[in-house]
């Protein structure tokens, strides 16, 4: 089917910034919308930013004017760039990929990878 797979998070220090990767593979017909979402202890997932296929974004008020989300649909790779960090960013940071397979064209679903960890702390 479909694999997602994050990577850039860590540990920065506020002010910092950060550049998280999402790689899709597997069975892909089409790889349509594309999105971060955030999860911090005792909160619910929330979006953090989209994109659609043909570039149009949007974002999350807390974060508008400091990340900024990109994808490279030959590559398959979806990009979070987090900048001017605050410890309100802290969270598990989700990829999702609206993707339909070889199998069943056509027939979309959402598809999320494990999450990398961003911290930022003094």
């Amino acid at each position: 089917q479909v694999q997602l797979v994050e990577s850039g998070g860590g540990l920065v220090q506020p002010g910092g910034s950060l550049r998280l990767s999402c790689a899709a593979s597997g069975t892909i017909f089409r790889i349509y919308d594309m999105g971060w979402y955030r999860q911090a202890p005792g909160k619910e997932r929330e979006l953090v930013a989209s994109i659609t296929r043909d570039g149009a974004t949007n974002s999350a008020v807390s974060v508008k004017g400091r990340f900024r989300i990109s994808r490279d649909n030959a590559r398959r790779t979806v990009a979070l760039e987090m900048n001017s960090l605050i410890p309100e960013d802290t969270a598990v940071y989700y990829c999702k990929a609206d993707a339909d397979t070889i199998w069943r064209p056509g027939d979309r679903s959402d598809y999320w990878g494990q999450g990398t960890q961003v911290t930022v702390s003094s």
